[in-house]
């Protein structure tokens, strides 16, 4: 039986090996756990580990899962999912990243928290109806307007391709998401899961959000 540091020594050897394919430093990317359905004890066994970067995708769901973690000192927790204005202040105290902004009027709710925020805008290259994020021709009026916010720190965009077994069709969406970046002077891109992160590593990605080659697959809730 596969453990879970058995998992983690598989991804972090795919990580190495698409970094060094790329002629990068393996420290230029970043893996950020997907704990989203999974129980609090997972996230614990992820943080012995060695993990310290961990996303979830519904605020509601944390908001239960977070008193049952106690101090994790170094850990960091992304939102990854899309984000209601509604449910921005809970998110604000929940996260110390929110990597789905898509608006500005979102990126001023979460502003008015008056807490220092990481955050990336999350960009919708596909033609998906399932898909979230600001259209590439908003984007150079919501990064100015987030640039504007005095408690916000935009660190980069963050996009999902559609869904295919075949990886290079992941590819020119990553390849346009590192060009918008590189237009704005953003550094961050995350970008890439569990079945596309080579592909994502190659074009730039600075960090691969993986869940199911660390944890398994997912219960249906």
């Amino acid at each position: 039986m596969e453990t879970l540091a058995d998992r983690l020594t598989e991804v972090e050897g795919r990580i190495a090996a698409a970094c060094q394919a790329a002629g990068r430093a393996r420290e230029t990317v970043t893996l950020l756990a997907v704990t989203k359905v999974f129980p609090a004890q997972v996230l614990l066994d992820a943080y012995a580990a060695g993990m310290r970067e961990f996303g979830e995708n519904y605020v509601q769901e944390f908001e239960g899962k977070a008193p049952q973690l106690g101090p994790l000192p170094g850990t960091r927790f992304h939102l990854i999912g899309h984000l209601q204005s509604n449910k921005s202040r809970k998110a604000g105290e929940l996260f110390q990243v929110i990597q789905t902004v898509d608006s500005a009027k979102l990126a001023r709710r979460l502003s008015e928290m008056e807490k220092p925020l990481e955050v990336m805008i999350e960009v919708k290259l596909s033609e998906e109806d399932s898909k979230h994020g600001c259209a590439p021709e908003d984007l150079p009026a919501l990064v100015a307007a987030i640039r504007d916010l005095p408690h916000l720190t935009l660190s980069g965009l963050m996009t999902m391709p559609p869904w295919s077994e075949n990886v290079e069709l992941s590819r020119p969406y990553f390849r346009r998401l590192r060009e918008l970046a590189q237009q704005h002077g953003l550094p961050g891109l995350s970008m890439g899961m569990s079945h596309d992160l080579e592909v994502a590593i190659q074009e730039g990605s600075t960090m691969v959000r993986v869940g199911t080659a660390l944890f398994g697959k997912r219960k249906k809730v």
